[in-house]
């Protein structure tokens, strides 16, 4: 199944495989969803990523975290802002701070992805992928 918002899609597998307690899930891989692992894998919201597969069936494995015995996900949260259909740009001074600074923004942009805290510290503002916490 081709989906036209990788973000989404990726954002989707993820929670889906966090409630279900998985240990890895598989997310079509792009550069997009490689650069979106990295900013989470930085933010230690999961853990190793890996690019499997051949060619344009290429698949990003992520590892994801849990905490305590009762494996409580660390990520309780993805929430997607900026869709195809309605994009969500944000400048540099209305950059969204996510629970109070607990959560972080993924912002899109022009020197790449990165945290809405790394773009607030760059002067930069962009597009508003997705909030998590």
């Amino acid at each position: 199944m081709a989906t036209n918002d990788t973000i989404s899609d990726m954002l989707t597998r993820i929670r889906n495989a966090t409630l279900a307690r998985h240990q890895t899930t598989q997310v079509p891989s792009t550069k997009m969803t490689r650069s979106i692992a990295k900013v989470l894998q930085e933010e230690g919201y999961i853990g190793e990523y890996e690019d499997v597969g051949e060619g344009i069936k290429r698949n990003l494995v992520i590892s994801l975290k849990y905490k305590g015995k009762n494996r409580q996900p660390i990520i309780t949260t993805l929430k997607r802002v900026s869709k195809p259909g309605l994009r969500v740009y944000s400048n540099k001074k209305e950059l969204p701070r996510v629970l109070g600074g607990i959560g972080i923004a993924i912002i899109s942009t022009s020197s790449g992805i990165m945290t809405d805290r790394e773009a607030r510290r760059q002067n930069l503002g962009g597009e508003v992928l997705c909030y998590v916490w």
